[in-house]
């Protein structure tokens, strides 16, 4: 198994890179979060990869980061998804919008995807619900409490974007209440 590929980026052309080690060039397939990241041309560059052997293909899948690899890898063990839908998920997605997703059974949200339709993220939501969060290394949203997510389902009510929203939860105290913190978020957006 080819874990990881530490080398020179040759070529990029999403959502493939051609990475050089030593003279030797992989093709890897990226998500579009890591391939914005990636450095220029020329530059060296370390990806965390995950090998899928077919019968008629043997296809390289590249990652920044552990996080990524492992929802990828998570991704994979739901029947009917597979590389090409696991990845164009974490293209759409970062590894967080996916946890806080599944933890608040969020369909609406998967399916904005190109690719996701309604009864797939149905699925997905199945599947992922608890396998998602702490084995990534983030802090599961159910865990914050109930509190937090019915503080974000109020902002994003309100119209801020899902975005915005988290990261005024980030500012609230981890033990405040619904309506304190639904009035203390909406002082932190207002600034």
């Amino acid at each position: 198994m080819i874990g990881q590929l530490s080398g020179t980026l040759a070529a990029k052309k999403a959502p493939q890179v051609l990475l050089d080690v030593h003279g030797v060039g992989y093709e890897v397939d990226v998500p579009m979060s890591t391939f914005y990241n990636l450095p220029a041309l020329g530059e060296p560059v370390a990806l965390l990869t995950h090998l899928v052997v077919r019968e008629d293909a043997q296809l390289l899948y590249g990652f920044l980061t552990a996080g990524e690899r492992a929802a990828f890898r998570e991704l994979l063990r739901i029947a009917g998804v597979g590389p090409r839908t696991a990845l164009a998920l974490l293209s759409g997605l970062s590894v967080d919008e996916l946890a806080q997703a599944v933890a608040r059974q969020d369909g609406s949200r998967l399916t904005k995807v190109p690719g996701i339709g309604k009864k797939t993220a149905e699925r997905l939501l199945l599947e992922l619900k608890g396998r998602l969060g702490v084995d990534l290394g983030l802090a599961p949203v159910a865990a914050a409490g109930d509190a937090q997510a019915d503080i974000a389902q109020a902002l994003v009510a309100l119209g801020y974007s899902e975005r915005d929203a988290a990261a005024a939860l980030k500012a609230l105290p981890a033990d405040i209440g619904v309506a304190e913190g639904i009035k203390l978020a909406l002082r932190t957006l207002s600034k």
